[in-house]
């Protein structure tokens, strides 16, 4: 038996793997999307609060939707050799513990948007719980979670412009189908590495609808979403900074390639963490150039 102390300390350290706080991956991927909508509909000058607000926010979410997926996965993941470990998977939280640690983070994300006062984030807001909290369950019914996984890491997108403009143009919900495009193209990435042993248990995943096609239809997601970034881009009156970080965006993509085209479980592990500098690079060109132009651009 430990101390008091230890024993709060290990407790600690399992509510963070739970979260996934030791993978950032996850965050990163969906801060990277927000990211482009608060720069975007506030023309390269976002208020800095909210930034703040958004950062913290998709922590929190994302830290929320990890949990609620190990709750829906419980019996599941002890069937995948990559997540027989996690701690509600090996029995080291019970299932009451992730219930109350889930609706902590989704309060605590709630107290954060309240300083923006909005009928219209509250309900945005509300469909992004929702979307966070629905996700996990679509891999028993949907041929293509990773769609539906899109919109739930996009969604800060649409909330990026009501937090900035009262309102949600169409631009936001183009940059929010080019998110669920390249949403596709990671997680099926992922959903490469769980192939042999999501077609055991019955779980559904784009990897396993496209079957052979699966290389070539990730390759096309990622050029249909660096293709709608592009064209709002240029509606957006973004220069030669913009395109420069699209280019960059698109050559890590044909890195992807050479990583998963034959499907070795580790090197499409890598690819799908990979995405991480793609979606970086993306925001670097949209933020390089309002800042080369002064913010001024649309």
């Amino acid at each position: 038996m430990g101390t008091t102390g230890e024993r709060l300390r290990e407790r600690i350290d399992l509510y963070e793997r739970l979260m996934r706080l030791d993978k950032p991956i996850g965050i990163l991927l969906l801060l990277w999307p927000t990211l482009w909508g608060l720069w975007l509909s506030a023309l390269g000058r976002p208020d800095w609060l909210v930034v703040w607000i958004f950062v913290l926010g998709t922590v929190l979410m994302r830290s929320a939707g990890c949990v609620i997926n190990d709750l829906a996965d419980r019996n599941f993941d002890p069937h995948v050799a990559r997540t027989r470990d996690r701690p509600l998977a090996a029995g080291r939280v019970s299932v009451r513990e992730a219930l109350l640690l889930f609706a902590a983070l989704v309060g605590c994300a709630f107290v954060l948007v309240l300083p923006l006062r909005s009928w219209l984030m509250v309900g945005l807001c509300a469909a992004a719980l929702f979307l966070a909290a629905s996700y996990p369950f679509t891999k028993r019914f949907l041929a293509i979670p990773q769609a539906y996984l899109g919109v739930a890491f996009g969604f800060g997108i649409p909330l990026a412009y009501a937090a900035q403009l009262g309102r949600v143009p169409a631009e936001a919900w183009w940059l929010l189908l080019a998110n669920v495009c390249w949403a596709i193209a990671y997680d099926t990435e992922y959903a490469m590495v769980d192939r042999a042993d999501d077609l055991k248990i019955g779980i559904r995943t784009s990897a396993i609808t496209f079957g052979r096609a699966d290389v070539a239809v990730v390759m096309l997601c990622y050029a249909l979403a660096l293709g709608l970034i592009g064209v709002i881009g240029q509606q957006s009156g973004l220069g030669a900074w913009f395109y420069g970080g699209l280019a960059v965006a698109a050559g890590i993509a044909g890195y992807h390639y050479t990583l998963i085209r034959e499907r070795d479980p580790q090197r499409c592990f890598k690819a799908f963490r990979h995405n991480n500098w793609l979606g970086a690079s993306v925001f670097a060109g949209i933020a390089l150039d309002y800042l080369a132009t002064g913010g001024i651009n649309g």
